[in-house]
């Protein structure tokens, strides 16, 4: 017996609209954390955090685990990319939400209380994401498979890091000015436009 064209047209709607419905009936917890994943992934974050991408062999075992090879930049030192995972001793298992957000607002770890967070990782532009985004990219981080790993800590002359975080301290002041202006210029033209 041959299948009638409505009978393919009523099994291929119910399978395209099954994901809608699912999606429909996510949680905002799940909608943040698919967030969160779809901006890391945007962000390129596996490339510089997960074991083995910089040899060509990515070990997505260890998903956002940490490096095992490190950036070394002449006269700055050696920097490796840490773990992201909810580790609670060796990666971001012990961070709250607001030390998360904090950390990448600031670009010292620790929610802004630690050493700066070293190049060539690009926390200004991250930083310039919302904080429903930063939120959620924290939301997936923590939905992901601990793992432990210990990646060392990076290699950079004292006086180096003090430089670093000299020039993140004037850099946040800027940003900080330019956000300010920008909002008075928002607040004057909704002024101007009544």
């Amino acid at each position: 017996m041959g299948r009638s064209p409505s009978r393919i047209a009523a099994a291929l709607a119910v399978l395209l609209l099954t994901p809608a419905v699912a999606t429909a009936q996510s949680s905002p917890a799940d909608k943040q954390v698919a967030r969160g994943k779809y901006l890391v992934n945007l962000g390129g974050c596996n490339d510089c955090h997960t074991p083995g991408y910089f040899l060509g062999k990515p070990d997505q075992a260890r998903y956002l685990g940490g490096s095992d090879v490190g950036f070394e930049m002449p006269g700055l030192g050696t920097f490796m990319p840490p773990n992201l995972t909810p580790d609670k001793d060796t990666g971001l298992g012990s961070w709250t939400e607001d030390m998360f957000v904090r950390a990448v607002r600031t670009g010292r770890h620790m929610g802004g209380n630690g050493r700066p967070i070293l190049p060539p990782m690009p926390w200004p532009n991250v930083g310039q994401l919302s904080d429903g985004d930063i939120k959620a990219v924290f939301a997936f981080l923590q939905n992901i498979p601990a793992i432990r790993n210990d990646v060392p800590a990076p290699k950079v002359p004292d006086a180096v890091m003090d430089g670093i975080a000299a020039s993140y301290d004037k850099m946040m002041k800027k940003m900080h000015a330019q956000a300010a202006a920008q909002a008075a210029q928002g607040a004057n033209t909704a002024v101007a436009q009544r």
